[in-house]
């Protein structure tokens, strides 16, 4: 007697494979780009509203919520993240969120304008070598050194 594996649609295995990439790479240790520790508040000041809004972003985008996370990001860009560190790290996220939805055009623009707000901007390895913004990032990355270099 044969066992029969119930069949799965491609769409559904690629949905999971999806799922599963971007569960790994949620984990903790690499959600700090390597520019430099987060912004933190003088002792006895208070975070202002929108490094509030960026850290509860942060944790919705930890948690896999990524549509409430991508509002969470653009609404702290809007309430005016004084930090470039804190500017960037917005877009890198927005950047990952649109990467994974297969937004190609949209991820670029979020890393440019990550690098736009700091300079200095970069992944840690582990974000670098995601399978799905990785490769974009690394583009964006070299095509912002190419006109830097040439002015």
């Amino acid at each position: 007697m044969a066992i029969r594996m119930p069949s799965f649609s491609a769409s559904w295995m690629v949905a999971s494979l999806f799922a599963l990439a971007c569960v790994g790479c949620a984990s903790p240790w690499a959600t700090e780009p390597v520019t430099g520790p987060p912004t933190q508040p003088q002792q006895g000041l208070s975070p202002s509203q929108s490094e509030q809004a960026l850290q509860r972003a942060v944790k919705t985008y930890e948690e896999g919520v990524y549509k409430s996370a991508a509002r969470q990001f653009q609404a702290a860009l809007d309430l005016g993240l004084e930090s470039k560190h804190d500017q960037a790290t917005a877009h890198k996220y927005l950047g990952f969120i649109d990467c994974a939805s297969g937004r190609g055009k949209a991820c670029r623009n979020e890393f440019r304008k990550a690098f736009a707000a700091d300079p200095k901007f970069d992944l840690e390895a582990a974000e670098a070598g995601h399978p799905i913004w990785g490769p974009v990032f690394r583009s964006v990355k070299y095509e912002v050194a190419a006109k830097t270099k040439a002015r």
